[in-house]
């Protein structure tokens, strides 16, 4: 007897799982008195914003679901009326409807388009326009920052007795300097001249690479010690760099011009009748 049971008891709850597990996999975002909530209705809320769902912290993401809960009980109540018989809904639904067949047609001969996009049609289009994708020339530092000039003589002399001297100035910039970069090793990461302020810029610019300022720099944030680990010079883009940016670029110029010859060709087979707006009443 006990046994079956046991048996039985397994059997409910195996039930109960595979209930609790298709229910989530119909509704994976949850319910509104029965009413799934779905993927159409969260990318709606939000919107333009370009984020995406999952990659919302939590309190964002209880904040974009009370959104659609609110909304879907409100829609949910509205539904009750007689408002979907009236001819002002139909009317607007059938606008609606119209619109909504123009976006998925559009969004699906974007998609042809997109597919229409050549290797050689970008690298033609990157030749053209070489000049968009000019780099200014790039410099990679790290700082030691402190408020007095005592300070950072010191730092300096300690620099000038070390074996290793990145090894040292990562080690002083942990310990002593007081800007944000500090607690990095004082990585500063590229930067081109002008994102700087002009002593620590020129300070930096007449560095060779490894090398440090054998003087600390004045800045309005106080006294500097500069450390150069590379250069770029000025230059260009490569193909492969900017080729995701050139396909979109592309793609748009190639859709635009598929619109006007599609409307420049249903134009011409079109009835047309307009109200003379300049003419006086």
């Amino acid at each position: 007897m006990m046994t079956r049971n046991i048996k039985r008891n397994m059997k409910i709850a195996l039930s109960v799982m595979l209930f609790s597990t298709l229910s989530y996999a119909e509704a994976e975002f949850g319910t509104v008195n029965g009413e799934e909530i779905s993927k159409d209705e969260i990318a709606q809320t939000l919107g333009q914003s370009g984020m995406k769902f999952s990659t919302l912290d939590l309190a964002m993401k209880k904040r974009v679901m009370e959104m659609i809960v609110d909304r879907k009980l409100l829609s949910q109540h509205a539904s009750k009326s007689k408002i979907g018989e009236s001819d002002d809904f139909k009317s607007k639904l059938a606008l609606l409807k119209k619109e909504l067949i123009l976006n998925l047609w559009m969004e699906q001969e974007s998609k042809k388009v997109s597919d229409t996009v050549t290797d050689d049609e970008l690298k033609k289009s990157y030749e053209k326009n070489k000049e968009n994708y000019k780099v200014a020339a790039q410099l990679k530092a790290r700082h030691i920052l402190v408020k007095e000039e005592k300070e950072a003589k010191e730092i300096i002399e300690a620099l000038g007795k070390a074996k290793d001297v990145k090894e040292e100035f990562i080690k002083l910039a942990k310990e002593k300097s007081t800007g944000p970069s500090g607690k990095s090793g004082g990585d500063l990461g590229w930067f081109t001249k002008d994102r700087m302020v002009p002593e620590f810029s020129e300070a930096a610019d007449k560095l060779k690479n490894g090398e440090f300022t054998k003087e600390a720099v004045k800045t309005q944030f106080g006294y500097h010690i500069i450390y150069l680990e590379g250069r770029k010079k000025e230059g260009v883009k490569s193909f492969d760099e900017v080729k995701d940016q050139l396909k979109s670029t592309v793609q748009r110029s190639k859709f635009n011009e598929f619109m006007d010859d599609k409307v420049k060709s249903l134009k011409k087979d079109a009835k047309i009748n307009l109200k003379d707006f300049s003419a006086k009443k």
